[in-house]
């Protein structure tokens, strides 16, 4: 029988993201309108005028581009054993981030903020920003070296992945809910 479980997090924006795309959103729609207005001046100069309006029109698109990029969602897909996460911007870019054998951790539970990091650790956050219920696991990834992933699960994919550990964590796993 397949173990199988797919689970979207959006991630939580904070106040310092609020305002970044809020300053971003101000400073692309002032240059924008700069642009344009610099391209009306030069009317008596079509050339120059076609090009000021063509920079003005780069620049809110690219504004609409740069801010969109700052909705975030990851996804998680765990597939026999197989855990694969995704970053998914503005709902329309998807990028594959890793895949890793659960059977791999070397450590998993629940994450707290007093964990040490060593020099050599990759630590890939792909978290909704609500520390209260937010997992880890470390494992060693081909491409990331030594790696501490920290995550949140749902009750299904958490079932599944728990399945899936090695003996030795199972057993430290059940030690620590006694």
């Amino acid at each position: 029988m397949d173990n199988f479980s797919e689970q979207l997090v959006k991630k939580n924006e904070t106040s310092a993201d609020k305002s970044r795309r809020f300053m971003l959103m101000i400073l692309g729609i002032l240059l924008t309108i700069a642009l344009a207005v610099l391209s009306f001046l030069q009317l008596d100069k079509p050339a120059m005028a076609f090009l000021g309006m063509l920079l003005a029109a780069a620049a809110g698109y690219g504004t609409y581009f740069i801010v969109q990029g700052t909705y975030v969602e990851y996804e998680y897909t765990f597939t026999n054993g197989e855990l694969d996460i995704a970053k998914i911007i503005a709902k329309k870019k998807r990028t594959e981030l890793l895949s890793v054998d659960v059977r791999s951790f070397t450590a998993f539970g629940k994450y707290n903020d007093d964990m040490e990091e060593t020099k050599d650790m990759t630590v890939v956050i792909v978290s909704d920003n609500i520390a209260s219920h937010e997992y880890y696991a470390e494992f060693q990834h081909e491409d990331y070296g030594f790696t501490r992933l920290i995550f949140v699960p749902d009750e299904k994919t958490l079932d599944n992945i728990t399945k899936s550990l090695p003996q030795k964590l199972k057993a430290q796993l059940r030690k620590e809910s006694e």
